[in-house]
C-alpha cells in the first residue's frame, strides 16, 4: 500500500535551509545539512553519486527504493533550479505544489498542481504502488494539516543554523508521532516516525 512520507535534513534548531536560500543559491549557507550525503565511503545502491557511511546507506536506501513519486513546494523547486528538468530522486517523477504557472523550463517529468491534496493524489497515481516522498517545510506542513502523511523521516544534523526556512510551519493542532527507528551515523542522526491518527 502506498505511503506518504516526509523526508528532510534539518538542523538542531529546526531549519531546512540556511540564511538567504534562493534560485542560484540553493539552501543559502545551509549546504552543511547535506554533507553526510558525500562524506562517507559507501555508495548508495539507489543514488550512486551519494557517498554515505555504511549506517546511513543501510538506513536510507530502503526508503529511497520505496519512492515512486516526489512532491515538493515551489520554493524548493525554484531554489534547486528545477532539478534540471528532473527530480531530486533518480527514478521518481516530480509533482510541484504552486499557485504560479509552471516555468518554461519545466519538463513532462514535472507536473504542477495548485493544492497539496491534488499533488498527493497525482503523486500516488504516478508512484505505481510505491510510496510518495514529500520535500519542503510548506509541503510537509500542508500535508500534515490535511491528514495525508503516514511517516516522517528526519535527518538531524548537529549544527545550529540560526535562521532559514523552518521544517515545520504553524500546524492546526497537536500531531502525535511514534518513534519507529533512530540511527546515529557520522554527521547525522536518522529519525523515523509514524504519524498517529
Amino acid at each position: 500500500m502506498t505511503k506518504v512520507l516526509g523526508n528532510m535534513a534539518v538542523s538542531v534548531d529546526g531549519f531546512i535551509t540556511g540564511h538567504d536560500p534562493a534560485p542560484g543559491r540553493g539552501l543559502g549557507d545551509g549546504d552543511v545539512l547535506h554533507d553526510w550525503y558525500w562524506n562517507g565511503d559507501t555508495p548508495s545502491r539507489v543514488v550512486p553519486q551519494f557517498r554515505l557511511s555504511e549506517a546511513t546507506r543501510d538506513f536510507l536506501d530502503p526508503f529511497a527504493e520505496r519512492i515512486g513519486a516526489v512532491v515538493v513546494g515551489r520554493n524548493s523547486y525554484d531554489d534547486a533550479n528545477g532539478w534540471g528538468g528532473g527530480s531530486p530522486h533518480p527514478k521518481a517523477p516530480l509533482v510541484v505544489v504552486s499557485r504560479r504557472p509552471a516555468p518554461p523550463e519545466a519538463t513532462p517529468a514535472q507536473r504542477f498542481t495548485s493544492s497539496i491534496e491534488e499533488a498527493v493524489a497525482a503523486a500516488r497515481e504516478a508512484a505505481g504502488g510505491l510510496d510518495v516522498g514529500l520535500m519542503g517545510g510548506g509541503v510537509l506542513t500542508s500535508a500534515l494539516a490535511a491528514g495525508l502523511v503516514d511517516e516522517i523521516v528526519v535527518h538531524q544534523v548537529p549544527v545550529l543554523l540560526g535562521a532559514g526556512r523552518r521544517l515545520f510551519q504553524e500546524l492546526p493542532g497537536h500531531i502525535r508521532l511514534t518513534l519507529v527507528q533512530d540511527v546515529p551515523a557520522p554527521g547525522v542522526t536518522h529519525l523515523h516516525y509514524r504519524v498517529e491518527r
